[in-house]
């Protein structure tokens, strides 16, 4: 149990430290009650540790987690979407098929479709698209308020009689 207890003190990380705790008191005879009180973990994890511990040694009780959101475009391929959003609009690259109305700004679903075409990445949420628009440098386009009622010929009529008046 000396490679547990070296591990142990070697590492910082709270939750790797007790699972080299945990295999250690197992090891030592302690009852698995009293183990889960002192690291806090349950039984079935427990043996899982160990069987790892068994098999790898105290390596496979290290953090295998590659942590975050792991980015899918390299800092490459975000410049170079920086410059496509520069030279190119939806409507440059679909046509009538942009999700806009005119094609003119970029939306989530156009980036989406671009990004598979150009890159073949896909993300799950749309706030990822998000991110990877700011990232790039576009800004919100805040739709300008039309009212699809308004005739202008109405309009014109009431600001003539305003200015009579």
């Amino acid at each position: 149990m000396g490679e547990l207890t070296r591990a142990y003190t070697q590492h910082k990380d709270g939750p790797t430290r007790a699972r080299f705790q945990a295999v250690r008191l197992y090891g030592l005879g302690y009852p698995v009650a009293e183990i889960k009180d002192i690291t806090g973990c349950s039984a079935s994890r427990l043996l899982e540790w160990r069987a790892a511990f068994r098999k790898a040694g105290s390596a496979a009780l290290l953090d295998q987690r590659a942590g975050g959101n792991r980015a899918k475009l390299s800092p490459a391929q975000r410049a170079e979407l920086k410059d496509r959003r520069r030279a190119y609009t939806p409507a440059d690259l679909f046509g009538a098929m942009a999700a806009t109305a005119d094609g003119q700004f970029w939306s989530v679903p156009d980036l989406a479709r671009a990004l598979a075409q150009w890159h073949g990445v896909r993300y799950q949420r749309a706030s990822s698209y998000r991110r990877c628009l700011a990232q790039a440098g576009f800004s919100y386009q805040r739709p300008a308020r039309v009212y699809k009622s308004r005739k202008e010929s109405q309009v014109l009529e009431f600001e003539a009689q305003l200015e009579k008046n």
